[in-house]
């Protein structure tokens, strides 16, 4: 099946694949879209799990202030290249990022800095307290069907390499 140039550039603009990838994709799913979309992000899972071993010693630190400068997030994303580190898409992401901590305000970065007594002492589902106080389970607050563990894959997959947060913290004045 030959696809339009078109239904190439839609798919490319919303994915970010290279645009022989999206081609492809799109005459092995005969042209639908949403297909096409769930094949990228299986592949993109899995060239984001074999990455993952891979050492991220390079990055960026991204800074949040909120109009006013009484709140304010700052977040370590490391990856493994400088030339990554510069990019509009890491930068993008790590801009995300550090806005999802000021609006949140998560205290944990993974599930497993968790203590059993914060969750017993909370009242709350282990569930239901990750996804309030733990970064890379939370929702993401611009798009709430993806968490920032998710955002974080997608990122590996757009960009070639491993992408790990290191350290966040969010400061507010009076607290």
């Amino acid at each position: 099946m030959s696809v339009s140039a078109e239904l190439v550039k839609e798919l490319r603009q919303r994915t970010g694949a290279g645009i022989k990838e999206c081609k492809d994709i799109l005459e092995e799913t005969g042209g639908d879209i949403k297909q096409a979309i769930e094949v990228l992000r299986t592949r993109g899972i899995e060239a984001a799990e074999k990455k993952q071993d891979r050492v991220a010693g390079d990055g960026r630190i991204e800074i949040y202030v909120h109009p006013g400068a009484r709140l304010a997030a700052m977040v370590e994303v490391n990856c493994e290249t400088d030339f990554v580190a510069r990019t509009d898409d890491f930068v993008a992401l790590t801009r995300d990022l550090a806005l999802h901590i000021a609006a949140v305000n998560p205290r944990y970065l993974t599930v497993a800095e968790v203590p059993e007594a914060d969750i017993a002492e909370s009242g709350l589902s282990p569930q239901k307290f990750y996804e309030q106080h733990v970064l890379m389970a939370q929702p993401f607050v611009k798009d709430a069907t993806s968490t920032i563990e998710d955002k974080l894959r997608d990122g590996i997959a757009r960009l070639g390499e491993n992408i790990v947060i290191r350290r966040f913290a969010r400061y507010e004045v009076g607290l």
